[in-house]
């Protein structure tokens, strides 16, 4: 079922602070393109495989692994 979540403006930022982008904008994290503003990097990743692009497939995979890890955590966590 996590796999067809949405891809939100919190993963795509998320995802670009493990890598600072040195010029001004937002890094697509699959493609490097670099975008003005964070909805275009959001539009380009919702229609990247009209441009030939995967990114959408990237994030959605990405948004699974960090939430697979994060119920992993939360599972190890002692409870109180």
């Amino acid at each position: 079922a996590s796999g067809r979540a949405s891809i939100t403006v919190r993963d795509i930022l998320a995802a670009s602070q493990r890598q600072p982008v040195p010029q001004h904008g937002y890094q697509c994290m699959s493609c490097c393109r670099v975008f003005p503003t964070l909805w275009s990097v959001k539009t380009h990743i919702q229609h990247s495989s009209q441009e030939g692009y995967s990114c959408k497939v990237y994030y959605r995979r990405l948004k699974a692994l960090w939430e697979k890890e994060h119920n992993e955590q939360e599972a190890a966590a002692p409870r109180v």
